[in-house]
């Protein structure tokens, strides 16, 4: 007899009495995001598809950072410069027609002078098209989750169904952490010189001894001012979106606020190691009666900060489980709440295997389930079934 097995239990952590409230900014579109956790600590209007501007760029360069992590480029490979490339408006690395450029320099001209040349040159030394180029990144975008980007070049100077959300920003800018540590240091440079052109990054939030170091800005009418940011402090690390701004020094004032508010006025606590064990499941007919459960990665919470306080946990499951059960088989879910917070639920694992009983578990299990079903017939319809 299969039904569901509530159990409760209670974990304590430095947690706030009450939630803060939400964040007020003159974005038209933002996220701030606690990566360690995955918390939205906020977010305003997160899903709507705006035009991205050259924060588009951060999609252009994965395409490069994917290439090289494959071998299929080398930092010192060459890319020969168009005079599509070269005539390019907009902020550009001031690259010249037949020259060949590294894919180290490169980079440098996309991530830190937001080159829309430098773009187009990796767009069609990899593609053979700026047109194909795109394509393949609105393809691989869907593949890492990105519900609502679409891409028509690799600059973000066109308007017209080039688009992403903060939240897909956001999403990207975290893939690009966690996958490219080796190449993602780019992003903190403070200046790169081509030509004998020294520019300095656009990114307002490096230099203000906040952490930060990463990632992109951009800017056209249509989209107004924006801003792709991350920053670390301690164990913790925020990335932040910020679109339709309507002037440079707004963009600044608004990404510093968020990121100190974030900081501030929150906390992020690991609640379990992994490989905990937080309680055991009930095993049908099995050669041992219950099986552990366990975590499978380190479980961490972030709460807005205050007093100390409870966090209520259930482990749900249907069950019992049936044997035979298999060492890291999925078998249950832990759901974490506390006020002001969205219900967590995270998945639990058989911390062991368990075997078939044998004809003595058989006998038991039948015996059990024939009083079950007298003690089920006999409860009256509207009393709930006590979980275990």
């Amino acid at each position: 007899m299969v039904r569901w097995f509530v159990i409760s239990l209670t974990l304590f952590l430095a947690a706030p009495q009450a939630q803060a409230e939400q964040f007020a900014t003159e974005a038209r579109n933002a996220i701030l995001v606690d990566m360690t956790s995955g918390a939205i600590l906020m977010e305003k209007e997160a899903d709507t598809p705006v035009p991205p501007a050259s924060m588009s760029k951060l999609m252009t360069v994965v395409m490069v950072f994917e290439a090289l992590a494959s071998g299929r480029l080398s930092m010192d490979d060459k890319f020969i410069v168009s005079e599509k490339a070269w005539k390019k408006g907009g902020s550009k690395m001031f690259v010249k027609v037949g020259d060949r450029i590294s894919i180290k320099n490169l980079l440098r001209g996309i991530i830190v002078q937001s080159g829309n040349d430098a773009s187009i040159v990796v767009a069609e030394g990899l593609a053979g098209s700026e047109e194909e180029f795109a394509r393949r990144m609105t393809i691989r975008a869907r593949e890492l989750g990105l519900e609502h980007s679409q891409f028509r070049d690799a600059t973000g100077w066109s308007d017209d169904g080039h688009e992403m959300s903060v939240r897909d920003l956001a999403r990207l800018a975290e893939h690009i952490i966690r996958e490219y540590p080796q190449f993602y240091p780019i992003y903190s440079e403070g200046s790169f010189e081509w030509e004998g052109i020294n520019q300095r990054n656009r990114n307002p939030l490096l230099g203000l001894g906040l952490g930060a170091d990463g990632l992109k800005t951009g800017h056209t009418e249509a989209a107004g001012y924006g801003l792709v940011g991350s920053a670390v402090k301690g164990d913790r690390r925020l990335i932040l979106v910020i679109a339709g701004l309507s002037s440079a020094s707004k963009r600044s004032i608004e990404a510093e606020r968020l990121i100190r508010w974030g900081f501030r006025e929150f906390e992020t606590k690991q609640l379990l190691s992994k490989g905990a064990e937080v309680g055991t499941a009930a095993v049908w007919i099995g050669a041992a009666p219950r099986v552990p459960l366990v975590v499978n990665e380190q479980v961490v919470m972030t709460t807005p900060f205050g007093g100390l306080r409870k966090i209520t946990g259930q482990i749900v499951y249907p069950g019992p489980i049936a044997a035979p059960i298999k060492k890291g088989q999925k078998i249950a879910t832990l759901r974490l709440a506390a006020e002001g917070i969205k219900q967590v639920d995270v998945p639990l694992y058989a911390g062991e295997s368990v075997a078939k009983g044998g004809v003595q578990e058989k006998l038991k299990a039948g015996a059990l389930y024939l009083v079950e079903t007298a003690l089920t017939a006999m409860r009256p319809k509207s009393e709930e079934q006590p979980a275990e």
